[in-house]
């Protein structure tokens, strides 16, 4: 057994949720539930970065302290996750006290070291993604090369961190630990970046005051991101709980949204060498979810609200869709048709029906118990096969983090044991009294099969995984990678017949989502 510290980024407190939001930590959540799945000591963190111009500016202008403007939102947040079936160990919020005394703490020792020095700071600044820039890094139209938004013109007393000193170390570090940032592309564009000169990181501010007071000069706040990155620290209590720290630290991913990875691939860890704290192993860099080819925005009218779809079609219908078909690191397109089609297609026909079929032949030729396999036959023995190869298969994508690879495997076995059914023909058999071993073993391998396919699908589809084992009658046995060995199913184990899993969706003539045959009626504001 080893262990697993997984992290997303602190989400930014938008007041409009959208389906972007559930990607990533709905990959994060994947990951965590594998690792908890092969034993591994797990421990997930997520959470929300509160501080900065921006919050402070949108507090005032709904007439509402920042804490205020941000309690509100974070509420939102924390419903989709449970909503969404995530899994996290805790949720950090930048604006707890606990998570100032780290930032606090790691300023002075920056500070006491020599890294951190004082100036007036005139340049530019985009206060929607609270960036510093250079005029000749902006975009063509003079603009912030990552969200294309106005920057502003600054000038205040600010406190600079001596990034510049530790360019060279920071090439050296990647060159050694060349998968330290994933995918390979975003690790290119990282060490061009650094090549092109490399500049301090001014990490005060003295315009506005939301934000943790810098220890040295309480007259300064800091930089929200020198702020947000020590969260990660803090999640697993850093200068509070040695023991537990070091159970889980180095974090062995940074799971974050490619328009960040310059922030957790360059600044966070010379951060960590200079503050004498180990790196990470990885920073992966995951690709956008766009509508029709173009990312969401709320300009553009085309952010999709996750509570509302989950609502809809239930969370796990959404995690699958988000898994099965964003290949990790590239960008995703989300479309509501090829929701209702992947659903229909994998979640009710090919495995619902697959569970469905198998308890209801077990129940009416065998009184619901399942009997031992007896001696096997060509198909049989290639059903076996192929469930040995689909776990060690499994493994080893999920090892890589190749998810949808993953889905797609295991779903490759749902397929084998449906075709299964029809080259065995259960109901022929049935009518034999001769063939009453070959059915017996023919129910038992359709059995067996679900229990495999149940404990690997858990990290994907967390309220299904359950309601197989229990219509397997195994209801109170836990799932673990571990037990994903063929002929775990005991003799006279007895199945019970439990309502479909996944109801067919269809949308009538008027455009109403039809479920299971009942209109849909939303029951969360749209």
């Amino acid at each position: 057994m080893g262990k697993f510290y997984i992290t997303t980024p602190i989400y930014y407190p938008s007041d409009k949720l959208h389906i972007g939001h559930a990607y990533c930590t709905t990959v994060a959540d994947a990951l965590a539930r594998y690792h908890r799945l092969k034993g591994d000591d797990t421990f997930f963190l997520t959470g929300s970065d509160e501080h900065g111009l921006k919050i402070q500016r949108k507090a005032a202008e709904k007439g509402v302290t920042p804490i205020q403007y941000v309690d509100a939102i974070i509420a939102n947040f924390k419903l989709l996750w449970k909503e969404l079936n995530i899994s996290n160990d805790d949720f950090i919020r930048t604006s707890e006290e606990r998570h100032h005394k780290v930032v606090q703490d790691a300023l002075q020792k920056i500070y006491d070291q020599g890294d951190i020095y004082k100036k007036n700071y005139e340049g530019l600044y985009c206060v929607p993604c609270e960036s510093y820039w250079l005029e000749r890094q902006l975009d063509e139209k003079g603009c912030c090369p990552d969200c294309h938004r106005p920057v502003e013109k600054m000038q205040e007393e600010s406190y600079f961190f001596k990034m510049s000193k530790y360019a060279d170390w920071w090439l050296d570090f990647i060159d050694k630990n060349p998968d330290f940032i994933q995918p390979e592309s975003r690790r290119n564009e990282m060490i061009n970046f650094v090549k092109q000169g490399l500049d301090d990181l001014c990490i005060t501010r003295t315009t506005f005051d939301w934000g943790i007071p810098v220890p040295f000069d309480p007259r300064h706040v800091v930089y929200v991101w020198f702020d947000a990155l020590l969260n990660y620290l803090t999640g697993i209590k850093y200068g509070v709980d040695d023991a537990f720290f070091n159970r889980f630290w180095p974090a062995d991913l940074h799971l974050v949204g490619k328009e960040i990875v310059r922030f957790h691939s360059i600044i966070w860890p010379i951060m960590l060498h200079a503050m004498g704290v180990e790196m990470p192993k990885k920073v992966y860099g995951h690709g956008w979810l766009v509508v029709d080819g173009t990312k969401m925005s709320k300009s553009l009218g085309n952010v999709i609200d996750p509570l509302g779809l989950i609502d809809e079609f239930g969370s796990d219908a959404i995690r699958y869709f988000l898994l099965r078909e964003i290949n990790l690191g590239h960008d995703g397109n989300f479309s509501r048709d090829a929701l209702i089609q992947r659903t229909n297609a994998d979640l009710a026909n090919d495995l619902g029906n697959l569970l469905n079929r198998t308890v209801a032949m077990i129940i009416k030729y065998h009184g619901g118990a399942v009997r031992n396999a007896k001696a096997g036959d060509a198909l049989d023995e290639d059903l076996i096969r192929v469930a040995a190869d689909t776990v060690a298969d499994y493994t080893a994508k999920m090892d890589a983090m190749d998810i949808t690879s993953a889905v797609k495997t295991v779903w490759n076995l749902i397929g084998r044991a449906n075709k299964y059914i029809d080259e065995t023909a259960p109901w022929v058999l049935a009518k034999d009294e001769a063939k009453k071993e070959r059915l017996e073993t023919v129910m038992y391998n359709l059995a067996e099969c679900l229990r495999l396919v149940a404990i690997m699908v858990e990290p994907y589809i967390p309220q299904a995984a359950p309601k197989i084992f229990a219509q397997l009658g195994l209801g109170e046995t836990p799932l673990r990678l571990q037990d994903a060995r063929w002929g775990g199913l005991a003799e006279g184990t007895r199945v019970v017949k439990g309502e479909p899993l996944y109801p067919r969706i269809e949308v009538d003539k008027d455009g109403n989502t039809i479920i299971g045959g009942k209109k849909y009626v939303p029951t969360v504001p749209v």
